[in-house]
């Protein structure tokens, strides 16, 4: 029999497994660290400054520079494209003059806001001069901008095939990949560490999954132990 067949896993109960989790022993600064990872790579800002007060964990950067930062961040969250270029060339214009594909998708980001606005012919001209030239010679902007063209040809452009465009979620796309290119230019890590180990924990689970039944957290908000279904 293959590996991962019935009758071939090892199987853990959840007393064997509480009691190995029981030997793991994590330093509470290690702990404290990656929460201000995330606090101050996703911007919380005052949370960073009450944890610290707390924890005595350092911030490791400037907190008036993340406030910079979250400015640019919820302006493009908001729609207002302009606002957050001009905030972003005051942080650094190094930003999106080195990254073309950053400014094509702000870019992309301003043409979206006009098509949401009902403002069609400003629209048609904003694509034929700005974004035009820049998807000339590249194949995957010249994508972007025919989808983004095509949400103009529906009455309701959200309910259309390309209405994923006109969601909040697009905004936050957008908005992500600059914060990740501000923090990249302030020699900053651009995702925070928590949400990396969460997925490493599941891609370890799944290759568990093939060796042994044992006590899975299948919820990470509660990160509550599942006991292994008897005959597994």
């Amino acid at each position: 029999m293959g590996r991962g067949e019935a009758g071939t896993k090892k199987h853990i109960s959840l007393e064997t497994w509480d009691s190995k989790l029981a030997g793991v022993k994590v330093p509470k600064e290690d702990m404290n660290r990656l929460i201000m990872n995330f606090l101050v790579t996703e911007g919380y800002v005052e949370a960073a400054r009450t944890f610290e007060k707390e924890s005595g964990t350092p911030p490791g950067v400037n907190l008036d520079a993340i406030t910079d930062r979250m400015e640019v961040r919820r302006a493009l969250q908001g729609g207002d494209v302009d606002t957050a270029i001009e905030r972003v060339n005051d942080l650094d214009p190094e930003i999106l003059e080195s990254q073309p594909q950053l400014y094509f998708h702000l870019q992309q980001q301003r043409l979206i806001e006009l098509i949401r606005g009902g403002s069609v012919e400003s629209a048609l001209d904003f694509a034929q001069e700005c974004l035009a030239p820049l998807a000339e010679e590249n194949a995957e902007f010249l994508e972007e901008l025919e989808r983004t063209v095509a949400l103009l040809a529906f009455e309701d452009s959200k309910a259309s095939p390309v209405g994923d465009l006109m969601d909040v979620a697009q905004r936050q796309k957008t908005a992500s990949e600059l914060n990740a290119a501000i923090l990249a230019s302030q020699a900053q890590e651009r995702e925070p560490r928590l949400p990396l180990l969460l997925k490493m924990l599941l891609w370890a689970q799944a290759q568990l999954d093939e060796r042994a039944s044992y006590p899975r957290v299948n919820d990470l908000a509660t990160a509550a132990l599942v006991p292994p279904t008897k005959g597994e």
